[in-house]
């Protein structure tokens, strides 16, 4: 007998989770599968836990870029997710909504879309209220009742304090809230935890459903491919973790959410995607659409490294004594290092004009903080990290086959800064926060700025700076985006169908027009909760559509495995 449901979810991400958790909510019976491991693991679940895994860890699959070429060559890696939950369950937990100008400009892409419901910051705010359960705020902008535990930093390190202290010295005013009206200034972010816990999508929105027997949880089942049949998504094949293929079978609709470099992978080895390029792997294509793997976007990062000239930040006290030490502290007071993700303050300014919106964002690292192709140029000791941030970047990049074979991994080019316009916005970025190395209090606590190179800050120089430790903010966007009728790139239409195919949508990052300002783990969350609120046709309205809140001290475990 064929294996049905009323919904199949491709992906248990942070968008995934959220429109699963609604759709069970409102009756539906829901198969979400995952392709990566389950998220209870103590490293995981402790604010500073992912530090000690994203250089290397299963609950991640590490995309390698091919050759950028206004790079001088360099590849670097692009780690997602491979665990239940997504970025949420790996993130530094930031959490952050972007602008409303951001959704605003949305609008203005798609809103002479037939049946346009909306995608404006007045259409996509009763999401993240909703969904969010904040500590500190409680207004028009914020909720208090929501899953999603949303807290001010446990801890924080004095490097971290005078970091916001030197960027006021700069001219920068204190920001309380980066959600707020106002996103400019310094200040200290707020976090997807509560207590020294993750609260991940999948803690969130899925374990308070772990007796509901209509939301069932498949991990290591990665699907190869996504069958239609006389035009419409009727199933998946899924590969489980002994190698066996399933296919099963959607009685609704089918919806894809695996991110924004496997979800258009997943789309072409089903026939859907570049005519042309599917006929170089060997796939029949079934619709012609040229947009699907185009558009990537994402927010290109960029180290400043100081070296402290004392014991400051939180150089090895994840290891040894100095862990052990934090624990215990932990354990018996809930407090210490352990509550901290590891970043804790942060800004938004805009360089090149002050008064204008934000084009970076900074976050500030109590220590010397280096990814996996770059370990090792720097001395490992005491020291602080700003990395700048476009968060607005112009540049963009593609996704591809490698082959028609579904085990092979994407062709991924994310060209960071290669448009001039993010190149000059990065270097007025880097030279306003080598100021704040310079300015007191951190001054006096800094021996010396180890990159990039204090005694040649030309363009040129801080350029070359750039070229070899730019990476990826962890955000890609972008590559199945929304769009109108008459835009022959638009993968999406305005509702998350995929043009072409009845009852096939996309709910993940891929389906974003442009990219917000900021991170955009809640983001995806939002777009989770919107696909299920246009499935549905039921407004976000209640908390109770995501299912009852956890305990802040309760249960976590997981929704129906099988």
């Amino acid at each position: 007998m064929r294996e049905r449901f009323d919904y199949i979810i491709v992906g248990g991400g942070s968008s995934g989770s959220v429109a699963a958790a609604r759709l069970v909510n409102e009756g539906a019976r829901v198969l979400l599968l995952e392709g990566g491991y389950s998220h209870r693991h103590p490293l995981l679940d402790m604010p500073p836990g992912i530090f000690k895994m994203i250089n290397g860890s299963k609950y991640m699959r590490y995309h390698h870029t091919v050759p950028q070429e206004h790079l001088g060559g360099r590849v670097h890696d692009i780690p997602q997710a491979n665990v239940l939950g997504g970025g949420s369950s790996v993130n530094a937990q930031v959490y952050m909504r972007g602008r409303p100008s951001d959704y605003d400009e949305w609008h203005d892409m798609l809103h002479g879309e037939n049946n346009y419901p909306g995608w404006g910051w007045a259409d996509v705010l009763p999401h993240f209220r909703t969904m969010e359960g904040n500590n500190r705020f409680y207004n028009e902008l914020h909720g208090a009742d929501g899953p999603l535990l949303v807290s001010d930093p446990g801890h924080i390190n004095d490097m971290s304090r005078w970091f916001v202290q030197a960027i006021q010295a700069l001219g920068e005013p204190f920001n309380p809230d980066f959600n707020g009206p106002t996103q400019r200034g310094v200040g200290f972010y707020q976090f997807m935890n509560r207590r020294g816990r993750r609260s991940s999508a999948a803690y969130a929105f899925l374990a308070p459903l772990a007796d509901n027997p209509n939301l069932v949880i498949r991990l290591q089942s990665r699907v190869r491919k996504i069958e239609i049949e006389n035009g419409r998504a009727v199933g998946v094949t899924y590969r489980d973790a002994r190698g066996v293929d399933h296919k099963v079978y959607a009685d609704g609709e089918v919806i894809v959410a695996s991110g924004s470099l496997v979800t258009p992978q997943l789309l072409m080895l089903s026939g859907i995607g570049p005519a042309d390029h599917l006929r170089e792997h060997g796939i029949t294509c079934i619709v012609d659409l040229p947009g699907i793997g185009e558009n990537l976007i994402d927010h290109p990062e960029v180290p400043l490294i100081a070296k402290a000239n004392g014991p400051y930040g939180y150089y090895k006290q994840g290891v040894g004594w100095r862990m052990l030490l934090n624990g215990i502290h932990f354990r018996l007071f809930g407090s210490g290092p352990i509550l901290s993700a590891g970043v804790e303050a942060g800004a938004f300014v805009n360089p090149a004009d002050p008064n204008g919106e934000p084009t970076i964002q900074a976050f500030c690292v109590p220590i010397i903080y280096l990814d996996r192709d770059t370990l090792g140029l720097v001395d490992d000791t005491y020291g602080l990290t700003i990395t700048t941030v476009v968060v607005k970047p112009k540049s963009r990049g593609y996704v591809r086959l490698r082959s028609g074979n579904p085990d092979d991994m994407p062709l991924v080019s994310p060209n960071l800064l290669q448009h001039p316009d993010d190149a000059r916005t990065m270097i007025d970025g880097q030279r306003f926060f080598i100021r704040a190395f310079r300015t007191s209090p951190l001054a006096e606590r800094i021996e010396r700025i180890s990159i990039p190179d204090p005694n040649d800050l030309s363009d040129e120089a801080i350029m070359n700076h750039c070229r070899r430790f730019v990476k990826t903010n962890y955000h890609p966007s972008g590559t199945c985006r929304m769009g109108t009728a008459s835009d022959p790139m638009a993968v999406l239409d305005s509702r998350l169908r995929v043009r072409g195919i009845e009852d096939l949508r996309v709910c993940d990052l891929s389906a974003m027009p442009n990219i917000n300002a900021g991170n955009t783990n809640a983001p995806a969350m939002m777009l989770g909760s919107r696909c299920a609120e246009l499935i549905t046709g039921r407004a976000t309205v209640s908390t109770s559509q995501f299912g009852p809140r956890l305990s802040e001290q309760g249960d976590m475990s997981v929704a129906t495995l099988s």
